[in-house]
């Protein structure tokens, strides 16, 4: 049974370092230091009994049993990421990896009269959020490589009736012992949209509404609606317009959720342009700015096309290599090659934006167009929505 949600998740007492843990298949863990905290849980170093090495390679994280997040992300690794489903995954979509952390064991335990729900992780390396904090905005390749890999994971577990819906720099992390993988974590707020093949119904609940991380947040749960594919992949260009740009149009409201509602809203209804012009000096957006208009076209129980998806963020077909984050400087010697470039490279980006803006405008004069979610809007606003919008295997674009 789920636990019980009263009001705001307590953060534990911690435990004592040293604590054997029992998992529910038997297996001991030994507690080792505890390296962070969330809004409601506390994450340790933890070993095999008999293998305590300095360096290791497993976390456990816990929280009070009456708490809910820890159990929403174990429910989503029990049904939806065992390492043998995801190994016939990556086998069967070709990949190199697949960026979800290995689940290990799970159990209960007591101390201090409390009962506490612990879950056993493999250890990652550090988060996105931090780099960023160091390093400044993302290089495009970098954010564009980021948004393919974001891609290959969201559609595992969509297809395994999941989504993730808190997608952001802070839930991204570097491998511990492969630091050029990204890995999403934190599925404390996945949630399951379609259990058993039935997908959940558009339906608005204002008192549900602005759920989620309020930069990223989807559309869909500004306005109270159940979480669904096109959230995720809208959060996902959100993040990537950020880690380009370093700021969103709606940063300064983030304290006022119906403002920020509404400069989303705004952005996505004045696509390429509003994107567009966020470009930094010398780069262009015309990927996200397609990606965003792809995700604004799809209904709410429509399936993404991942591959049309991934080929908006690489036309050319390069293969992926190794996440840059680093930060280059310039030589005295190599600052006028450097001008150059980026003179060539910011009239290559106009040229881009220019040939986007104009294909748009003629598909736009040559037909009237209505988004599936004003569709939905309006058959909301007047009682009688729409079912079954689009069939559930149709893809966008």
């Amino acid at each position: 049974m789920p636990p019980r949600r009263n009001g705001k998740p307590k953060l534990p007492v911690p435990l004592p370092e040293g604590k054997v843990l029992d998992d529910t298949e038997g297996k001991q863990w030994l507690l080792g230091k505890m390296i962070g905290s969330g809004g409601f849980g506390l994450i340790y170093l933890a070993f095999p009994p008999n293998k305590p090495d300095k360096d290791a390679r497993y976390v456990i994280k816990v929280e009070y049993q009456e708490n809910g997040p820890l159990f929403s992300e174990l429910k989503f690794y029990q049904r939806a990421a065992k390492k043998d489903s995801i190994k016939k995954w990556i086998e069967l979509k070709q990949l190199d990896y697949l960026g979800i952390p290995v689940f290990y064991g799970s159990g209960l335990t007591e101390f201090k009269g409390r009962s506490y729900r612990f879950m056993v992780m493999e250890r990652l390396g550090i988060d996105l959020q931090k780099i960023a904090d160091q390093n400044g905005p993302f290089k495009k390749e970098t954010v564009l490589q980021l948004g393919i890999r974001m891609l290959d994971i969201l559609e595992y577990i969509h297809e395994n009736e999941y989504v993730h819906g808190d997608i952001k720099a802070a839930n991204l992390l570097l491998g511990y012992e492969n630091p050029d993988r990204v890995y999403l974590a934190d599925y404390g707020l996945s949630y399951r949209y379609c259990p058993n093949g039935n997908h959940k119904q558009y339906q608005e609940n204002p008192r549900k509404g602005h759920n989620g991380t309020i930069e990223f947040t989807s559309l869909d749960a500004h306005k109270g609606v159940a979480l669904s594919r096109r959230s995720d992949v809208e959060i996902l260009g959100y993040c990537m317009l950020q880690w380009l740009c370093g700021k969103l149009p709606w940063e300064q409201n983030l304290q006022d959720p119906v403002a920020v509602q509404t400069a989303k809203r705004n952005l996505l209804d004045e696509l390429p342009e509003s994107v567009l012009k966020w470009a930094p000096s010398g780069s262009s957006l015309c990927e996200i700015a397609q990606f965003l208009m792809c995700v604004h076209s799809l209904a709410y129980n429509e399936k993404p096309d991942y591959q049309k998806l991934k080929k908006l963020l690489n036309p050319n077909g390069i293969r992926l290599g190794p996440l840059d984050f680093s930060t280059k400087g310039l030589s005295i010697n190599a600052t006028n090659q450097k001008i150059d470039s980026k003179r060539a490279a910011a009239k290559q980006a106009i040229q881009m934006q220019n040939k986007l803006i104009e294909k748009v405008r003629s598909e736009r004069s040559a037909k009237s167009f209505a988004t599936p979610r004003k569709m939905e809007e309006e058959h909301q606003l007047s009682g009688s929505m729409h079912k079954d919008t689009a069939a559930q295997g149709k893809t966008c674009c």
